[in-house]
């Protein structure tokens, strides 16, 4: 595998187009906590960009090792993650609707939510690691690494924006993040379905 230009812009893009439904989730989480700190968005967009890396690399790996039982699991994945983004989209709408005039702080997001997050927002990239199938290792991890970084970013400026619009939401953006998480698993289902 040679590391050229093709290579490094084939990963970014991949990178990009994997990182839309993390960025949509990044942008519910900024309406939903308006005042994140820098240091929590850094971990949330690094949450987000490590389990868009980890994912590839675990398709590969089972292209590798395992193609079998993984091809037999792939019908699965759009479930997972409809059902995880349904689960904290409704949650987040339960809790807008109660706070609904803004007079109590939306509860920040927490570790749990933002693993189930991570993952259902990244399960769909295990079927890259069939498309980087003939990469070695080196690239694989390389490319993978890219996706990492590029999805950081993109997260990142989901949360500014979310954050920007949370606060002129003020208590509706509860309810707006929990139907973008909703809108999203839908799509993932869909997608993964048709």
């Amino acid at each position: 595998m040679r590391f050229d230009f093709t290579f490094y812009l084939q990963s970014v893009l991949l990178g990009v187009g994997l990182a839309m439904d993390a960025f949509s989730v990044s942008l519910a989480n900024g309406l939903n906590e308006p005042q994140m700190k820098v240091k929590k968005m850094n971990i949330i967009a690094g949450t987000f960009g490590f389990f868009q890396a980890l994912m590839p690399m675990l398709g590969w790996v089972c292209v590798h090792t395992i193609v079998n039982v993984f091809s037999s699991l792939t019908k699965f994945i759009p479930w997972i993650a409809l059902v995880l983004l349904l689960y904290i989209g409704i949650k987040m709408i339960v809790e807008g609707i109660k706070n609904r005039d803004g007079s109590v702080e939306a509860p920040a997001v927490g570790f749990a939510a933002l693993m189930l997050q991570a993952v259902a927002t990244s399960i769909d990239a295990l079927s890259v690691g069939f498309t980087i199938a003939d990469y070695d290792w080196k690239a694989a991890l390389v490319g993978s690494l890219i996706i990492c970084l590029t999805t950081y970013g993109i997260c990142l400026a989901g949360l500014k924006i979310g954050k920007t619009a949370g606060t002129r939401l003020a208590g509706k953006a509860n309810i707006v993040g929990g139907a973008i998480l909703i809108a999203i698993g839908i799509e993932i289902w869909l997608k993964g379905i048709l």
